[in-house]
């Protein structure tokens, strides 16, 4: 398999903690691109019609794309479990809340790297950090309980979408309104997946 990725993606990185945590990184071949959406690498177009990263291509040469789809696909491959059937909505929920976080904050990347300085609008990039700190601290107050027990997919969503936060918003403190979600990040951004995959 090939993993069209840039390494400073988080749902990239997503999918690279899957593989780790799966044991199919050796299965996976990575093709880094630089890419951004208004100038799109011509290895992602031609591996998603979308024009974005991650892509996976198949040993048959099918190609799956958005991490949601690429991280299911893992663990179904080894039967690994990070989907639960038992706790399945919970675990969907949580993924979606810090793909919604990831989306956001990576939206405010986009505001100051790819547009004009003149056209920047703040008041825009300040709703990203709201919906972005919305879904933050809905996790501190109301999801703690998910965060415990076997790993799953939502913890690693989790997990990604906080670490990204650090690398390109280090300014944004979420810890001091969030300490319980804070202290579960600090033990869980040493797991090695995630020192592995650590932009």
């Amino acid at each position: 398999m090939k993993l069209i990725m840039s390494p400073a993606s988080p749902f990239v990185r997503k999918v690279r903690v899957v593989a780790i945590e799966t044991g199919q990184e050796g299965e996976i071949e990575e093709i880094p691109v630089a890419t951004t959406p208004v100038k799109t690498a011509e290895e992602v177009w031609a591996a998603n019609p979308l024009g974005k990263i991650p892509a996976l291509v198949l040993e048959d040469g099918r190609t799956i794309y958005d991490s949601r789809v690429i991280t299911r696909y893992l663990d179904a491959r080894v039967a690994a479990g990070l989907y639960p059937e038992d706790r399945i909505w919970d675990v969907l929920t949580l993924e979606a809340t810090a793909d919604g976080i990831l989306e956001a904050a990576v939206l405010m990347v986009y505001e100051g790297r790819v547009r004009p300085e003149e056209m920047i609008y703040a008041p825009w990039v300040e709703a990203q950090w709201g919906k972005a700190f919305g879904g933050i601290r809905a996790i501190n107050d109301r999801m703690m309980d998910r965060l415990s027990g076997p790993l799953d997919i939502g913890q690693i969503a989790v997990g990604c979408a906080l670490g990204y936060l650090d690398f390109r918003h280090p300014t944004r403190d979420w810890r001091e309104r969030c300490p319980e979600l804070a202290a579960w990040y600090a033990e869980f951004e040493m797991r090695p997946s995630m020192v592995a995959t650590r932009p």
